[in-house]
């Protein structure tokens, strides 16, 4: 058996080694626990066939650290749910998101790597949370651990610190239950894609339960040399189910070995008419990483109407990266094109060249964080109210080594030859930067009922973020930037009918300089950006809750935005960045048999003002329209078809608008077979292989990644 299979063939004879262990422990249990147990499992097969059906996630904790239904929190608030990601065979959480209309996706650029996301047009790389946590690691994540995926729109400073200008993304993991849990699922698919999870669990006793998910896959692509080999597992255990106070510990532990994929340049600013299967690397390049995060949750019920809990994580991210990528457009004689005007040229693309450079580092990134908040339910009078106060306290250390190699081959643009590292080729050290931060907030928020139909939400933070960051050879060698900022959140909301919901909201956030641990020259010692949001908007519930509509209209606007002198060369907090936008959405059963998840978003993203020459262009990796519609309707009770678009307009690479990537709009399609205890699903992807770009990335000239190819996925689940 292939090395790359046999990590897959372990973890599924594990999986079923566990499902059979637990079956044999069930038969041996006494004849009373047995009767309970037969119980909890009918109620476990109604919960799941449920968790696995229905589109419309309803309830969401992003929007205010508790459980709170979606109609109840003054934002657009977007909730994939584990039903939405299996009928897609969802797998990333890119692909998760892209569900969300108004986030686009970036690639790999620079020191960065990893999940890199556009939230309504700004960047939500440092926004990404685990169960409400910052989760800020440089990695790629993986749903066979999540429940579901929440995205909060709009700034949100008062609830999640630094960051958030256009949103945060919160991943829900599964928990440990009483009732029993068991499942397999083993995916097949074109262009040798393998995938195996498994997730397993059942109660220790009355009060306590353990769970663990594990996945191991080894992905190729129709992108030439591109392929991912991962495993991951998930273990938690929550003590005290059902009691006063409840224990949760758990963990995360993954390791990618990833090809890195750095897309294909930009000529005439546009992408290159070159073949999608391209690839501009060298064969023996990988990304390696290495994910590791414990958590304590405590949560204890004080009394009937205050709860005190307590979490603390801690998370440990090491990247080891050999990387080769595009970096010049050359003619035939060896000149270089102009990158900053997006490569004109009059001369075919059969005469151009490609001159690879290399992306090489080791990063080292930790952080620890520890939150405890206060829940007080109590009354003034008639007036109900909901208090959340808290504090929060972290630490971070990044670290980064870049390594440069010479000698790098020039490959052909239409037929790149698919080499491995030169023998003359020489890596030598660059710049080693190590930054810390130290974090620390008290926060505080009321949701306040007047009436039935009369609520509102008021909420304020303060943050001390104090950075600091030292360079080997960049400048600056040294640098610290303290950072003190208050939020606010306020919102009205108008509920005349258990199924109507109106509000209006206000929020804010803001972005210190050393954010995400690293800087540009010339900006550690200005204040951090700022940040405000508006948003108007409506929700409400069709055929008695099945089927919910969202809409709303918004601005963002980035009120001190950095920008660069393009006379001195100095940074200064004189632009102004806007993004007025409109947002609707459907989630759930239009009738028994028939179910949607869809949503479109207008954004009108502008550089109002900036001293680099950007002023009146569009923003970065901001399309015009974004639109996503996924519908699957029950032929019988065993068979189930669907399928749905994800449709974009055209964006620009950056905020110069030289470079422009075309819209596109991908068509999937799915039919599923199901039977009590397994499911047979076949997904087809991108049905008229339809050749366009997954993600823009600004660097080397602006550089854009085509987007899968025609693929097919067949999935077996077995959930006894």
């Amino acid at each position: 058996m292939p090395m790359a299979r046999k990590p897959i063939a372990a973890l599924v004879a594990a999986a079923f080694t566990a499902s059979a262990a637990y079956a044999d422990d069930i038969a041996s249990q006494p004849a009373a626990a047995e009767q309970t147990l037969q119980t909890v499992n009918v109620n476990a097969a109604a919960d799941r066939e449920q968790t696995r059906t229905d589109y419309n996630g309803n309830v969401s904790t992003v929007g205010g650290k508790v459980p709170t239904a979606v109609r109840d929190i003054p934002q657009t608030v977007t909730v994939v749910n584990r039903a939405v990601m299996d009928a897609q065979g969802v797998a990333s959480l890119t692909d998760a998101l892209r569900n969300v209309p108004g986030i686009t996706i970036g690639g790999a650029e620079g020191g960065q790597i990893g999940n890199n996301i556009n939230l309504r047009g700004f960047s939500a790389r440092t926004d990404i949370y685990l169960d409400g946590v910052r989760d800020r690691g440089q990695y790629y994540r993986d749903t066979f651990y999540l429940d579901q995926v929440e995205v909060l729109k709009g700034p949100s400073s008062m609830l999640f610190g630094r960051g958030s200008t256009g949103g945060v993304i919160n991943q829900v993991s599964k928990k440990p239950q009483l009732a029993p849990v068991g499942e397999v699922d083993v995916t097949i698919g074109t262009d040798d894609r393998y995938r195996a999870t498994f997730d397993t669990g059942h109660a220790i006793n009355d009060h306590a339960a353990w769970r663990i998910e594990g996945m191991a896959q080894d992905q190729h692509s129709s992108r030439d040399v591109i392929s991912n080999q991962d495993v991951g597992l998930a273990p938690s255990v929550t003590f005290g189910i059902g009691d006063p106070t409840t224990i949760t510990l758990s963990a995360l532990l993954e390791h990618n070995h990833d090809m890195p994929d750095y897309g294909i340049p930009s000529v005439n600013g546009r992408p290159a008419n070159v073949d999608k299967s391209n690839f501009y690397g060298l064969t023996d390049d990988r990304t390696n990483q290495t994910v590791a995060t414990v958590r304590a949750d405590i949560e204890h019920k004080i009394n009937d109407s205050l709860t005190l809990r307590n979490n603390t994580q801690y998370s440990h991210y090491e990247t080891d990266a050999i990387e080769t990528a595009l970096s010049t457009v050359l003619t035939p004689s060896g000149v270089a094109l102009d990158r900053t005007k997006g490569n004109p040229t009059t001369l075919p693309l059969s005469s151009l060249r490609v001159q690879l450079a290399s992306h090489d580092r080791n990063i080292t990134d930790q952080s620890v964080y520890n939150q405890t908040d206060l829940i007080w339910k109590t009354n003034t009078g008639s007036v109900k109210h909901t208090v959340l106060a808290g504090a929060e306290i972290g630490y971070d250390k990044y670290e980064n080594q870049s390594y440069s190699r010479n000698n790098l081959p020039i490959v052909d643009m239409l037929n790149p030859a698919h080499l491995s590292s030169p023998a003359n080729s020489v890596s030598t050290k660059g710049n080693y930067a190590e930054s810390t931060a130290n974090s620390l907030a008290f926060y505080a928020n009321d949701t306040i009922e007047f009436t039935p139909q009369w609520k509102a939400i008021a909420g304020l933070r303060w943050d001390r973020f104090d950075g600091d960051i030292h360079n080997s050879v960049s400048l600056p060698l040294s640098a610290s930037n303290d950072t003190n900022f208050t939020s606010v959140r306020a919102g009205l909301i108008y509920q005349p009918t258990d199924a109507q919901s109106y509000y209006v909201s206000y929020g804010t956030s803001f972005n210190p300089s050393l954010e995400a641990l690293t800087l540009t020259n010339g900006t550690q010692n200005l204040d951090p950006e700022k940040n405000r949001s508006y948003e108007v908007g409506g929700k409400w519930d069709f055929f008695s809750g099945d089927l919910s509509l969202n809409s709303a209209l918004f601005r963002i606007e980035k009120t001190n935005a950095r920008t660069q002198d393009a006379t001195t060369g100095l940074y200064q907090l004189d632009g102004d960045v806007r993004v007025d936008g409109f947002e609707v959405g459907v989630a759930g059963r239009i009738t028994k048999q028939w179910q949607m998840f869809a949503g479109y978003t207008y954004l009108d993203g502008q550089v109002e003002s900036a001293l680099d020459g950007t002023a009146g262009k569009v923003l970065a990796n901001t399309p015009k329209n974004t639109a996503t519609v996924w519908s699957t309707y029950s032929l019988t009770h065993d068979w189930e078809i669907g399928g749905g678009v994800l449709a974009m307009s055209s964006r620009y690479a950056a905020n110069n608008n030289v470079v422009l990537v075309p819209g596109y709009a991908r068509w999937d399609a799915t039919v599923a077979y199901h039977q009590k205890t397994y499911d047979v699903r076949l997904n087809l992807l991108n049905l008229t292989d339809k050749y366009y770009y997954d993600s823009v990335i600004a660097s080397d000239g602006g550089r854009a990644t085509p987007g899968i190819a025609r693929t097919a996925l067949l999935t077996l689940s077995y959930h006894p």
